[in-house]
This record gives C-alpha cells, sequence and structure tokens, in this order.
C-alpha cells in the first residue's frame, strides 16, 4: 500500500480525516443537501467544503454524478501520496477497481423530475453514464491513464471492500502491478434517505444528531447516512521497492462468505460474519490472537451490532475476552458510505497501523445486550498494533474482511 485518499463527513484529506476520527469528532449534521420537511429523518453524514471544480473540468462536472465526483477526488489524493507516475511503457500493468453500492441515485432522481415536467426529450444524454456504478472507476482510469484491470463491484455495503479485496488477488495471480482500488458513495438525496427511513433502518434522532450514531450502546436505534469516498493505490511488493516507493502497510489476507439467510438481516449470532473473518486469517496466514485491531462494520443498528460482536467474540476467544483486542467502529463519526465504508475504513485502518493508534467509537456510554468487548469507547488508545482487520456486510448476506500488516524494513 503506497497512497490513501480519503474523503467523508469529517475531513476532505486522508490525514484531515485521521484528525478528527483521533480526536473523535462526529461529521453527523442537519441535511442541507435538499429541503427535509416531511421526512422522519432531517441528518446525515454530508461532506463538508468539497467543490468537484477543484479536481474536474466543471463541463465535464456537469456530466457525473457525485459518487463519481468524490472518488475521483480521493483518487487525485491517492496518486498524489503515492508519487506514482503512470507513464505509458507501464500503463497496462495498472488497474482500477472502485466499487459503489447505489452509483448516480442522486442523477436519478434530478433526471426522473426532468422527465416528469417535461416528457423524455428532457432527459439529459448523458443521464445514463452519469449514473450507472463502474463509471467513477471509468473516469480514475482516464484521468491517470491506467489501462490494465478495470473493474467495479457493486455488493451494497461490501463494495469497497470486496473492491480492494479482489485487487489484492488481482495483483497476487499476476494480472496488474498496481491496482487504484476502493469505493465511492453520494447518496444523501431525497429518496435513498426516504428508502432506508421507510425501512426504519436508520436512526431519528433529529435533535441529536451528533450522538445519532451509537454503535454497541443500548440506546442505538439505526444508522446514519453518510457518503464520500476511500482510495487506495496497492502495489506489488517488488514493483513498490523497485520504484523507491514510501511502503504504509501491506495487505495481506482476504476472506469472503454469504450469509444465505435473508435480504437485509445478518445470519444468527454472526455465522456468515465469522467464516469472512476466519478465510481472511487464513489467506494471511495468521492465528486471531496476532489480530490487534479490528474496524468494525458496526452501524447502530440493534441486530447487526450484537451478531458481529458474537462472531468476534467466537472467533478470537479469550484475545476478545479479555479485551487485549480493541475494536472500533469508525461509523460513530463518519457516518455509513454505503458501498464506499469498505474503502473508507481500509484507508482508516492503514492510518490506524502507520500511527499504531485505535481511533474511538464515540456515543458509546452503557454497552447493550450481548455487546461486551473492547470497543475502544470514545478515546482514542495508542497501542502496538502489527495486524488489524477491517470488517464490511452488506444487504443480500455479502460479507468481506481484509487484513492488514504494519509495514516494517
Amino acid at each position: 500500500m503506497t497512497g490513501v485518499g480519503l474523503i467523508c463527513a469529517v475531513g476532505n484529506t486522508a490525514p484531515e480525516v485521521w484528525r478528527c476520527l483521533a480526536a473523535g469528532c462526529s461529521g453527523v449534521a442537519p441535511i442541507t443537501a435538499f429541503d427535509t420537511t416531511g421526512f422522519s429523518v432531517t441528518f446525515a453524514a454530508e461532506v463538508k467544503g468539497f467543490d468537484p471544480l477543484h479536481f474536474i473540468d466543471k463541463k465535464e462536472a456537469r456530466k457525473m454524478g457525485r459518487f463519481i465526483h468524490l472518488g475521483v477526488a480521493a483518487a487525485a489524493e491517492a496518486m498524489a501520496s503515492s508519487g506514482l507516475e503512470i507513464t505509458n511503457d507501464i500503463a497496462d500493468r495498472v488497474g482500477v477497481h472502485v466499487g459503489s453500492g447505489i452509483g448516480g441515485f442522486d442523477m436519478i432522481e434530478r433526471e426522473h423530475q426532468a422527465f416528469l415536467q417535461g416528457g423524455p426529450r428532457k432527459i439529459s444524454p448523458f443521464f445514463i453514464p452519469a449514473t450507472i456504478a463502474n463509471l467513477a472507476a471509468g473516469h480514475i482510469s482516464i484521468r491517470h491513464n491506467a489501462k490494465g484491470p478495470n473493474q467495479t463491484a457493486s455488493t451494497a455495503c461490501t463494495s469497497g471492500a470486496h473492491s480492494v479485496g479482489d485487487s489484492f488477488r488481482i495483483i497476487e495471480r499476476g494480472d496488474a502491478d498496481v491496482m487504484i482500488a476502493g469505493g465511492s458513495e453520494g447518496a444523501i438525496n431525497q429518496m435513498c434517505v426516504g428508502g432506508f427511513a421507510a425501512m426504519r433502518a436508520l436512526s431519528t434522532r433529529n435533535d441529536d444528531p451528533a450522538g445519532a450514531c451509537r454503535p454497541w450502546d443500548r440506546d442505538r436505534d439505526g444508522f446514519v447516512v453518510g457518503e464520500g469516498a476511500g482510495i487506495l493505490i496497492l502495489e506489488a511488493l517488488e514493483f513498490a521497492q523497485a520504484r523507491g516507493a514510501r511502503i504504509l502497510a501491506e495487505v495481506v489476507g482476504y476472506g469472503m462468505s454469504g450469509d444465505a439467510f435473508h435480504i437485509t438481516g445478518m445470519a444468527p449470532e454472526g455465522e456468515g460474519c465469522f467464516r469472512a473473518m476466519r478465510a481472511s486469517l487464513r489467506s494471511a496466514g495468521v492465528a486471531p490472537d496476532q489480530i490487534d485491531y479490528l474496524n468494525a462494520h458496526a452501524t447502530g443498528t440493534e441486530l447487526g451490532d450484537r451478531s458481529e460482536s458474537t462472531a468476534i467474540g467466537n472467533l478470537f476467544g479469550k484475545r476478545a475476552a479479555n479485551h487485549t483486542l480493541r475494536i472500533s467502529s469508525t461509523k460513530s463519526m463518519t457516518g455509513h458510505l454505503l458501498g464506499g465504508a469498505g474503502g473508507l475504513e481500509a484507508g482508516i485502518t492503514i492510518y490506524a497501523l502507520m500511527h499504531q493508534t485505535a481511533p474511538p467509537t464515540i456515543n458509546l456510554s452503557h454497552p447493550g445486550e450481548g455487546c461486551t468487548l473492547n470497543y475502544v469507547c470514545n478515546v482514542a488508545e495508542k497501542f502496538p498494533i502489527e495486524y488489524a482487520l477491517s470488517n464490511s456486510f452488506g444487504f443480500g448476506g455479502t460479507n468481506a474482511s481484509l487484513v492488514f500488516k504494519r509495514w516494517t524494513e
């Protein structure tokens, strides 16, 4: 791993995001993207002060959904931090794999209104390419001359993690030397917020937005929709060393599973989560007691948080029970980026390794039933971290876990 680009509700660059998370700052606030009159949920984790025109020509920006804007911006930061220049002689060995769970829903909403008001002739000719989920990867590949594998995972809230993990496999099997990988989502719009609210999946703590996302807390009442992107630069070790790159961390393991249980609910006792984590450890060749920090999927839903905790306890045994495994949910501060979450949280996990610090889970005062582990409550903790794991789970029962290792020469 040689580059990281992060953008979310707490910051527009990776260093800014890390500083805010380490300080326990929430990015959740009242929604400004649309008029929330009549909505049961009036807050979200919006990106603040972001101008896509800093990265994209004005004419081109109008042809893109917000998830593309955010993905392009995060990729630009990741590429700059990696110091990699994609010249023609290496272009076909550099690929892109950027996931999105929802894609350009904002453009679907906008163009549907145009259709209702003026008929089919009012639909923009750029509607389809502004909307489909693989166009963040497409624009990133064009802008950086990356001519290798070009793919997208659209696996709900596991999309970003699958994109990072699949990129790891692509390099491992020799199909590329470098992958620009992660996830991006821009889903804070009327239909998405209204749809999740109709499912009763969202917190309704409208009078306390910053305190609304409460993973593992007994008073949790749902997740908070977030937006943003997390993009990583993965390189084969020999390639990175040959060009003298600054290596930030290593991706060493990737595990996947399917719940085969329910379209929105996790399998009992987090059984699918357990198998994904176990597979990632087997892939990495490490034992459960070697994992020091775990960035959890935990979104703030009652069943999901408890099921993941049960799975962690079952897999990590004494290390979980005696609280030497530190676990945190940074969604308590960033909200849930849906398909962008896995990319963002992979980047956060890398920063945890670099700084030897576990960011906190904020808003956690009274752990709920079945939530008995060390969740790094409210204050970051500095301690030795050699291996770290990041979890992502999605609707349809799709699960992924990634294992990262601290880089040492």
